[in-house]
């Protein structure tokens, strides 16, 4: 089922949040993703943590940017004409996928078939 020009602009809205959370986030985690200095005068323990937490803020800067390039994709598909529809299959992609990830840009089940 294609969706209608309400639910496309209802989409286009949330993928702009979307967008505008996920920037934020990653400004918010510039510094948490920053090397830790070996420098500091901290225990040993205390410095395997913050490293630890360091490597933890870069892998969620990392999927955070990632999930961005799929909602400019996605922004650019809707400007095309061409959102909500999978880029493998060309089929529709259900709504119930859309509303849980609006930047998705595979149907489930080419979705599983990728990751299989």
């Amino acid at each position: 089922m294609e969706l209608n020009d309400a639910e496309l602009q209802q989409f286009g809205k949330k993928l702009l949040q979307l967008k505008t959370d996920i920037e934020q986030l990653l400004t918010d985690s510039i510094d948490s993703s920053r090397p830790v200095d070996l420098e500091l005068s901290i225990g040993r323990l205390s410095r395997v943590d913050a490293m630890q937490q360091q490597a933890m803020a870069k892998a969620n800067r990392e999927g955070h940017q990632r999930r961005l390039v799929l909602i400019d994709a996605a922004l650019r598909a809707l400007k095309g004409g061409r959102y909500g529809l999978c880029r493998s299959c060309e089929e529709p992609i259900s709504l119930r996928r859309l509303e849980a990830r609006p930047e998705t840009p595979f149907c489930i089940e080419c979705q599983t078939e990728r990751e299989g």
